[in-house]
């Protein structure tokens, strides 16, 4: 890949979710589940990669005691399509008992995170709540849903906040598609 692709994505998308309009979503989002699950004291996954921006903002917005720690496995390795999934981290031990809040960037087709959700649960998690920065509107069913939804999205690649296009552009406050 040229170093030029990366400019030459960003020239080459639409802006469609402003940084103040995710900002103002994890704001939303750190409300609700505080309110919601706060008196539980959760074990908080985060889905890495992509996840960490948004858990990066939205973990010193919930006022309410946790522990931390993370998940890793992708189905899209650097690319726009999914492939099958790679377990690089699992959930551990911790899980067991417990109430688990996992974090992550964007529910698409949904295969990672019901993985992540299942494995949870086969590791003695009493709860799995799940939450996302932004969940794109599709026409066919997900095999989980999202317990906490900050932003809907169209059905475009969409990247920035966490997501990247080609292992680029994680780093963008806002979210933007491709044309």
């Amino acid at each position: 890949m040229s170093r030029q692709a990366p400019a030459e994505f960003l020239s080459n998308s639409d802006l469609i979710v402003s940084a103040d309009e995710v900002n103002s979503a994890i704001v939303q989002l750190a409300e609700q589940i505080s309110a919601d699950i706060g008196n539980d004291e959760p074990l908080v996954l985060c889905v890495m990669g992509g996840g960490v921006a948004f858990t990066g903002q939205l973990l010193p917005l919930l006022t309410f005691p946790l522990e931390f720690d993370y998940v890793q496995a992708s189905r899209y390795h650097n690319q726009t399509e999914g492939q099958n999934l790679i377990w690089k981290v699992m959930p551990g031990e911790n899980v067991a008992g417990r109430t688990v809040l996992i974090l992550d960037d964007i529910l698409d087709e949904g295969h990672t995170l019901a993985a992540i959700r299942e494995k949870c649960m086969e590791q003695g998690a009493v709860r799995v709540v799940i939450a996302v920065l932004a969940e794109k509107l599709l026409d066919r069913q997900k095999p989980v849903s999202a317990d906490y939804v900050g932003l809907e999205l169209p059905d475009r690649y969409v990247f920035g906040c966490g997501m990247d296009v080609y292992g680029w552009w994680r780093n963008l406050p806002a979210i933007y598609a491709l044309k």
